[in-house]
């Protein structure tokens, strides 16, 4: 389905196109809705699609050889998941899923790499973005070796509410274990000392970030080092 030219796309990578780069993408997209678990992109097959962010979160997972999976990154209105295809690659070695329920605007990869061809604007947005997904996969496998479970629960959920609009985010233990790859009995204490601390507020498949401060104060210094590296590269 087109997108209707006088809809605004709150996309950040497309929103800050001038409505003449707009008008070649616009014919080829479709919005698709989302729900949490959806998987949009399996592992390890040819990427087709593009999707780029309009609402919600979407994690990008790397398979383990045990049958597990854990997130190495995630993707919220800010960019687009399977971004790496646009730049050359012809298969994924992520798994693409909906972390939350939302909306993503999804472009066949070819398409996408036919309006880079002709648009510097677009280009520049798909490549910063590129930089700064790698970087946040670079800095999430330094943590996830390096930093307890509390400062990596912090620093994810920093992550998670700068992509979700308001304080309270749906989430269960179930997800959170599978995001961070440890147990959910660890997901639990983690979660209570964060709580006890009173920086969330927890209860069943619903968080509240209660004292955002706080919580980046109980994160280790990874969430800064990515979220600075957005913001230069996205300025």
């Amino acid at each position: 389905m087109a997108i209707p030219a006088q809809l605004k796309l709150r996309n950040t990578i497309l929103a800050r196109l001038p409505a003449r780069d707009l008008v070649a993408l616009r014919s080829r997209i479709e919005r698709v809705s989302i729900r949490t678990g959806d998987i949009l992109q399996a592992a390890g097959e040819p990427a087709r699609s593009i999707f780029f962010v309009e609402s919600g979160i979407i994690s990008l997972l790397a398979p383990l050889q045990e049958g597990g999976r854990i997130e190495i990154g995630h993707v919220g209105r800010e960019g687009a998941a399977g971004v790496h295809a646009a730049l050359g690659a012809e298969t994924l070695t992520s798994e693409v899923m909906a972390q939350s329920d939302g909306v993503v605007l999804r472009v066949k990869v070819a398409s996408v790499r036919s309006v880079m061809e002709r648009s510097r604007l677009f280009r520049h947005g798909v490549i910063s973005f590129a930089n700064c997904l790698h970087a946040q996969v670079a800095q999430t496998a330094a943590c996830n070796g390096t930093h307890d479970v509390v400062k990596r629960l912090a620093r994810w959920l920093l992550m998670v509410h700068d992509r979700t609009d308001g304080d309270t985010l749906t989430l269960t233990h179930e997800l959170i274990s599978l995001m961070l790859g440890v147990t959910r009995p660890g997901v639990t204490i983690a979660a209570g000392t964060l709580q006890k601390a009173g920086l969330i507020q927890y209860s069943r498949g619903s968080l509240t970030i209660v004292d955002r401060d706080g919580l980046e104060q109980a994160s280790c210094e990874c969430y800064g080092i990515v979220a600075d590296y957005y913001a230069s590269e996205t300025s």
